[in-house]
């Protein structure tokens, strides 16, 4: 049965019941951890913060919910809609269903950019956004160069030139583990394996370059959704494809960077995500690219929040709960689509 065409009542019911879920997971998640605080002090707290009312709660709560837990819950919202949109985008522009940042090796590649900066100029709110930008930017070309062949069409040989570039930047990440010292060593290490642990000052920027990239990607779903058709077919009807591509290839990239330079190498949110949106409401654009940011949030929020009291007092880094449930995910699509 034909999936029913989008509509503004159905667009606005599934994203707004997609940021109400957000908004309670993201008070749940203040409320959990090693040490329990009632939901009603978080509320109190945040709103006091946002309001400059007096804040009730006592002084030790009120640091345990601003200064640890309330940044941690907004990086993970932020880096799970940067990396669930760049995986939408990728599927849909290279019209591969196994596109994914991390797959592609776009994340490792801007995991090497980034730590490449902090190892030469140290550690910066500008700096490794942008080294990560131009490791994501490199390495997409590389794997786009990598899949265009004389024979079978990109989609059929993109998954395998990802899987190649991502085991070589691997290499050239160990390398560097291996090669740094002290402290530097344990900050470079954390971008193998992710980690949400970023200060808080870095949040406001990487917020602000993920939703100018998310913008632009949904500014061309309407291209996107004709391309999926196909590049000449999308033309023909008056979309400038090469321009589209371009405007999506960098958005992906800018976001994904921006989000590896923050939380490190965290895999199979951007393939899970899109999937799961499309298998709910369909696969226009118009509605996946907002969908995805929204449900890629809840997603890292939630994985976010097992790591951390699975095992507590000790933690887990994110990126081991994201591959348990990725890569059995993955296995089960790369049977459907050969």
């Amino acid at each position: 049965m034909a999936r029913a065409r989008l509509t503004p009542r159905r667009m606005v019911i599934m994203l707004g019941t997609l940021l109400v879920v957000l908004i309670v997971l993201l008070l749940a998640a203040c409320t959990i951890g090693s040490e329990h605080i009632p939901l009603a002090d978080v509320a109190r707290t945040v709103g006091a913060k946002l309001f400059g009312s007096q804040n009730e709660v006592s002084r030790e709560n009120s640091i345990i919910i601003l200064a640890i837990r309330l940044p941690r819950v907004l990086l993970a919202i932020v880096v799970g809609a940067a990396l669930s949109s760049a995986g939408a985008a990728y599927q849909a522009l290279l019209r591969n269903p196994l596109a994914d940042p991390y797959i592609l090796g776009v994340s490792t590649g801007a995991a090497v950019g980034a730590i490449t900066a902090t190892l030469v100029v140290g550690s910066s709110p500008l700096i490794r956004p942008a080294a990560g930008f131009s490791g994501a930017l490199v390495t997409i070309a590389v794997v786009y160069a990598l899949g265009e062949g004389r024979r079978g069409s990109i989609s059929e040989r993109l998954v395998l030139a990802g899987v190649i570039v991502n085991a070589l930047l691997s290499s050239v990440v160990i390398f560097m583990v291996t090669a740094a010292a002290g402290t530097r060593q344990r900050s470079v290490l954390s971008w193998l394996i992710g980690d949400l642990g970023a200060e808080w000052t870095l949040i406001p920027f990487v917020a602000v370059l993920v939703g100018i990239g998310i913008a632009v990607i949904y500014a061309n779903a309407r291209s996107l959704n004709l391309m999926m058709t196909g590049e000449e077919e999308a033309s023909a009807l008056g979309v400038e494809v090469r321009r589209a591509k371009i405007a999506v290839y960098l958005a992906a990239s800018l976001i994904t960077g921006a989000a590896v330079a923050v939380s490190g190498v965290i895999g199979f949110v951007g393939l899970i995500i899109p999937h799961a949106v499309r298998l709910a409401g369909g696969s226009d654009n118009r509605l996946v690219i907002p969908a995805s940011a929204l449900a890629g949030g809840a997603f890292l929020l939630i994985s976010d929040t097992v790591a951390r009291t699975i095992i507590a007092p000790r933690e887990l880094h994110i990126g081991v709960i994201t591959a348990f449930i990725g890569a059995p995910f993955f296995i089960v699509l790369l049977r459907r689509t050969t």
